[in-house]
């Protein structure tokens, strides 16, 4: 059984016996709450104890493989270029369309404030939209930042680390990124003992919430699989006009193109069992050239997935509103950014992780509380269904895109 199997049972039972106890458990309730919730929590600060430097090491790692991708092919940097503006562009998206849909269409009220215990409309502290707020983003001690959460700080500080390291000697270069990638290997395994556990605690925070909330949690979980959803599939639909102006292609010719790799994607959830299915629409109706194919096309797949910023960002604007935080506009300037960035650094990651190691630090950026998240995951399989077919979709736009406005080689 898939561990994304027994958190979803988890989640169910944990969810049922918390609302059994609240109907029934008379004076159990409280006793039960009380023993369960420091279960939760304590996993919860399980989980969260290696995402710092996990997020520190990998976005190390992750610089220095893209510098060295894109020094050895102008078309992979201007490709890289590209996935970037578009990461950073889809975030956007969900930071204008995430707000307008859950006002047209609110968390469930008895869901507000069931988990973290947020007061309601209260302001994220520690976030200043001022001048002294942006002299946060350098952090003038980096462990001291790491300490304390501030992951924007953390961020940057990587980033700029991350390239200075591309510029020192091979061999001392060949040993600081093989230190850091054994780094994420090591904390990959303590991720791995967490998630190992995460029923547990899956189970212990669902029965609070159950207890807490009742069916209202039920709804909540409903609401934001069509949340994030919807949120993917605007996404998705605005590449089809990027794709048709920037790679001069007619809507029709493309759909019709992308639609048998999408068809693999929604059944397999698998953006590399979509891969065939892409050269050949590469190789076909799009008319990519061999040359631009063999090249975007692998590092589409393994680095660019356009839905994760924006999905991952509007996790953290549901789990705000689910627990009744307002979020100002400086607070979501700074998810934005951050969702754009580690969407690169857990290329390759299992899925449990990669959505904590992504939706994590955009939380802890915006002042969000992050006790939902595993509840979270254990629907999240649902909405990965239509992460996967954006990132397909994209995948092969920006393939195109590339072949029409690259450089000679990209047609020979």
């Amino acid at each position: 059984m898939s561990l994304t199997v027994r958190i979803l049972i988890a989640l169910v039972l944990g969810l049922a016996c918390g609302i059994a106890l609240t109907e029934w458990g008379g004076r159990w309730d409280s006793e039960v709450v009380a023993v369960a919730q420091p279960v939760g929590k304590a996993w919860l600060n399980g989980l969260q104890m290696p995402l710092i430097p996990l997020i520190f090491a990998l976005l190390v790692t992750g610089v220095t493989q893209a510098a060295t991708a894109a020094r050895s092919s102008g078309m992979a940097g201007r490709s890289l270029l590209l996935f970037a503006l578009l990461l950073t562009a889809s975030a956007g998206v969900a930071a204008l369309v995430g707000p307008l849909i859950l006002h047209l269409w609110p968390v469930p009220q008895g869901a507000i404030g069931m988990l973290a215990g947020a007061d309601p409309a209260s302001e994220v502290e520690g976030v200043r939209p001022s001048a002294e707020w942006l002299l946060g983003f350098i952090p003038a001690n980096p462990i001291k930042s790491a300490a304390e959460g501030q992951v924007v700080a953390v961020v940057l500080f990587a980033l700029v680390f991350g390239f200075a390291v591309t510029r020192i000697g091979g061999e001392r270069r060949a040993h600081l990124t093989g230190l850091f990638a054994a780094l994420v290997d090591a904390l990959l395994v303590m991720v791995g003992w967490v998630l190992w556990l995460a029923p547990v605690g899956v189970f212990a925070l669902a029965l609070v919430a159950g207890s807490r909330s009742g069916l209202a949690t039920a709804g909540a979980l409903m609401h934001y699989i069509g949340f994030i959803v919807l949120i993917c599939v605007t996404v998705t639909l605005l590449v089809y006009p990027l794709v048709v102006i920037a790679g001069r292609i007619a809507p029709g010719r493309f759909a019709r193109a992308a639609l048998p790799a999408q068809a693999i994607a929604f059944s397999t959830q698998s953006s590399i069992a979509s891969l065939p299915a892409m050269i050949q629409a590469c190789d076909g109706p799009l008319a990519v050239g061999q040359a631009t194919r063999s090249i975007v096309l692998p590092l589409a797949v393994s680095l660019f997935r356009i839905t994760s910023p924006p999905a991952n960002l509007g996790v953290a604007l549901y789990v705000a509103a689910m627990n009744g935080v307002a979020l100002g506009p400086a607070q979501i300037i700074a998810g934005v950014a951050v969702a754009a960035i580690v969407s690169l650094a857990a290329v390759g990651l299992p899925s449990q992780i990669t959505f904590f190691t992504t939706t994590g630090p955009i939380c802890l950026a915006m002042g969000v509380p992050v006790e939902a998240l595993p509840l979270l995951l254990a629907v999240e399989t649902v909405p990965d269904i239509f992460r996967t077919v954006g990132n397909v979709t994209a995948d092969m736009g920006v393939a195109r895109i590339v072949d029409q406005t690259g450089a000679p080689e990209a047609q020979s």
